[in-house]
């Protein structure tokens, strides 16, 4: 027999938030969906039409932080890229949302990047998110040592980017798209660089915030509507097909399927967890106030009105300390 204990609820309900997260990475996985965000936020790309970066930039399929369980009808849907796992002895394990390989014209000719995806739920981690970005791009710098470089090879180094979708951003971030780079600044004189000499590492921060901000439009629309877990499946659907031209293919079909029944059942349990949170601080509060009032006019000392209520004796510790703080 299965027993509902809080221990037990919090396991299913981290456990539908990890198959949330996995749902999300799957979508942003998605070929047409990632030109999106490329289009909009690399500056490679931003004359290119969406189709050409889908079929003629990306390459292969992307490497995503587990293996997708449900593979498209086709796998030229996917793309193939470098592996999602970075590691080190010295400096750890980094395992990246999502990870590829890209090309863009430049100039008449390609130029390959390392294009990095997070999805990120929480926008206060403790500590700031965009050092996080820089730190992952310069990992993917480092890690080409050996592969794109050797020894002082360091023309061959490829341009790297790391794009944070933040689902859940404070109030002054919502519906915003800030890009952190690296610029040349004269302190003495007048010199030019080429800008290719250093424009090796871009971060962006991908800010959504819901239809009634400012600016909602563009790509910010189009992920709100994605991995939104208030809009209906049949809504994802129209908007995405008449807004953006996205047909839904039966993979993305079950993928938000399964982010709206996942956030819905996370959403009523956490509903209900915070109705029996509720009515803990509550009855803990009227405890309290009782045994105050004994204290008060019965004359009692807190260990004569606790035992006059029947105050369990393992709480006991928690009502001494809850009226030393008052």
């Amino acid at each position: 027999m299965e027993i509902n204990t809080p221990i037990a609820e919090d396991i299913r309900v981290t456990d539908q938030n990890s198959q949330y997260d996995a749902a999300c990475r799957r979508l942003l996985s998605d070929k047409t969906i990632l030109a999106w965000i490329m289009k909009s936020c690399l500056a490679e790309y931003r004359d290119c039409d969406i189709k050409e970066i889908a079929e003629k930039y990306i390459e292969g399929t992307p490497q995503v932080h587990e293996v997708p369980v449900m593979p498209d009808e086709t796998n030229a849907a996917k793309i193939r890229g470098v592996s999602n796992v970075d590691a080190s002895r010295t400096e750890g394990t980094v395992i990246y949302d999502i990870r590829f390989l890209a090309v863009a014209p430049s100039n008449g000719e390609l130029i390959q990047l390392i294009v990095n995806v997070e999805a990120q739920g929480q926008f206060y981690v403790g500590y700031p998110l965009i050092m996080r970005a820089i730190y992952y791009c310069s990992r993917m710098i480092s890690a080409q040592y050996g592969t794109e470089f050797v020894h002082e090879e360091y023309q061959n180094i490829k341009k790297v980017y790391s794009v944070f979708i933040c689902m859940d951003p404070p109030k002054n971030r919502r519906n915003s798209i800030t890009r952190y780079r690296l610029t040349e600044e004269n302190l003495v004189g007048n010199v030019k660089e080429p800008v290719r000499h250093y424009d090796l590492m871009t971060m962006v921060m991908v800010c959504l915030g819901g239809a009634d901000g400012e600016n909602y439009d563009g790509i910010l629309k189009l992920l709100d509507v994605l991995l939104s877990n208030e809009t209906s499946e049949a809504e994802k659907r129209k908007i995405l097909q008449d807004d953006y031209d996205i047909q839904m293919t039966r993979t993305m079909e079950q993928e938000v399927s399964v982010m709206c029944n996942l956030s819905k059942g996370v959403m009523e349990k956490g509903v209900a967890k915070g109705r029996a949170e509720g009515m803990a601080k509550g009855m803990t509060s009227g405890i309290l106030s009782s045994i105050k009032s004994l204290m008060e006019t019965m004359g009692m000392t807190i260990e004569q009105a606790m035992a006059a209520l029947k105050v369990p004796e393992d709480e006991k510790q928690k009502y001494i300390d809850l009226l030393e703080r008052q």
